[in-house]
Formats: C-alpha cells, sequence, structure tokens
C-alpha cells in the first residue's frame, strides 16, 4: 500500500487555523488532498491531525481521518517524523502496513499531481531512503551577512567578500512540500536532511514558506500570477 499521510495540527500559533484557512477560496489544506487524488500515486490518503474541525473539513475534501493524533504530537515542538513514524506504526497495528509513504505537508498549494508522481519514481529510481523537494537559494549562502549587537554588518564568512557569485557552489534548502519515503526510514528516525535523500529540485517560483501573514499574501498573489501562464 502506497500511503499519503497529510499532518495538519490545530494548534498553529503564527497563522491562526493556518491548515484551514481560506486560500484564494478554498481551505488550503484542500490544495493538498486534491494533488494526492490526481497523481493517482496513492492507495490511501489520511490527515493527521488532533482537531476535529480539520478532521472534518480533510472529510470533505476526500481524505481519511481514521485516528486523531495524540496529544504529545501535537504540540509545537513535535517534529515531521514522529507524527510520520505514529501513523506508520497505527497502519501496521490496525489496518494494512504501508510499502512506501509520502509526508505531504497541508499547506503546499504549489505542489502538482506530476510532481508526486514524478519524485515517487525518482524515489523508486534512487533507491534512497527518502525523496523530497528542495529548491536552490536565491543568493549564494557564502555572501550572508548579519546585524551585530551594535547594528552593524559582518559577513559570516568574510573570506568569500572577493569571490564571485558564479564561483561559489550553489546551495539548496529544503521546499516544504513533500518527503516521500521507505516506512522503516521513518520508524527508525533516520534524518532526513542527509545521504539518505534524494533531492528533487523545484524552481523557487513554485516554493513559498507559509509561516506568516505576509508569506500567505505572496503565496496568493503567485498562485494567481502561475494560473494566468495555465502552469497547473
Amino acid at each position: 500500500m502506497k500511503l499519503c499521510i497529510i499532518p495538519a495540527r490545530g494548534g498553529s500559533k503564527r497563522i491562526p487555523r493556518k491548515n484551514i484557512k481560506n486560500f484564494l477560496g478554498k481551505p488550503i489544506i484542500a490544495y493538498s488532498i486534491e494533488a494526492a487524488l490526481k497523481s493517482g500515486c496513492f492507495d490511501r490518503i489520511i490527515v493527521s491531525t488532533d482537531d476535529e474541525e480539520i478532521a472534518e473539513v480533510a472529510r470533505k475534501y476526500g481524505a481519511e481521518t481514521p485516528f486523531l493524533r495524540p496529544e504529545g504530537l501535537a504540540n509545537d515542538y513535535a517534529g515531521t517524523i514522529p507524527v510520520i513514524k505514529q501513523a506508520v506504526e497505527w497502519f501496521e497495528e490496525n489496518d494494512v502496513a504501508p510499502q512506501m509513504v509520502c509526508c505531504l505537508y497541508a499547506t503546499a498549494p504549489f505542489v502538482t499531481p506530476e510532481i508526486l508522481k514524478n519524485a515517487f519514481q525518482q524515489l523508486q529510481d534512487s533507491q534512497a531512503d527518502y525523496c523530497f523537494s528542495v529548491t536552490p537559494f536565491a543568493s549564494p549562502i557564502q555572501r550572508a551577512l548579519k546585524i551585530t549587537r551594535t547594528n552593524r554588518l559582518e559577513m559570516f564568512h568574510p573570506e568569500n567578500f572577493n569571490k564571485r557569485s558564479q564561483d561559489l557552489e550553489e546551495s539548496y534548502h529544503d521546499a516544504g512540500q513533500f518527503y516521500w519515503g521507505m516506512p522503516e526510514a521513518f520508524k527508525q528516525k533516520i534524518p532526513i536532511f542527509s545521504e539518505s535523500a534524494s533531492p528533487f529540485v523545484l524552481p523557487r517560483y513554485l516554493v513559498q514558506d507559509m509561516d506568516t501573514p505576509e508569506d500567505w499574501i505572496r503565496a496568493e498573489l503567485m498562485y494567481k500570477a502561475l494560473n494566468q501562464t495555465g502552469w497547473n
């Protein structure tokens, strides 16, 4: 069984009720559920939540909610891997053990069925434990600056001041959309940011953090602009 797990706890702080907040006409979690359904990749699509309102919205858009997430995995400090581990073990004990798992974030409106399918194929071809979305930093991290206590600037790596940007190694960050993986990797808590993972590279225009109200506004503007090009 190929299992899609969408984590969506109820206690988001910076954007209250973020996982079911309206995003251009429907709850943002609906975009992830619909992409998973249209991809044809999954036998089951579930939402792991501690919140009955979120569960109701998830069911409305086609996901299952076979359990409510334990309270200990629904606080501000609960990590993604323990949440996925709990869901995998629940299925092993109560239903059908999954052979492939995808953690798909509830706030990923730019993910598409094709991205999910291609990343799944990459996981199989690479024989890695994980395959997840990354995107390049817009500027070289080797030339990053910090503001000092006296409100001045310093380079983190001043030895790179005279180096050309094109001579510096390109760097990437987690795109925050999905993590395909082997169930045992999640259960053993193998680090995702490691050689155990194969990177699925996304263009920067398909990536947007959803942590602040400003992020939300920018994401809606990006989504509208992309829809005018027929991207999805």
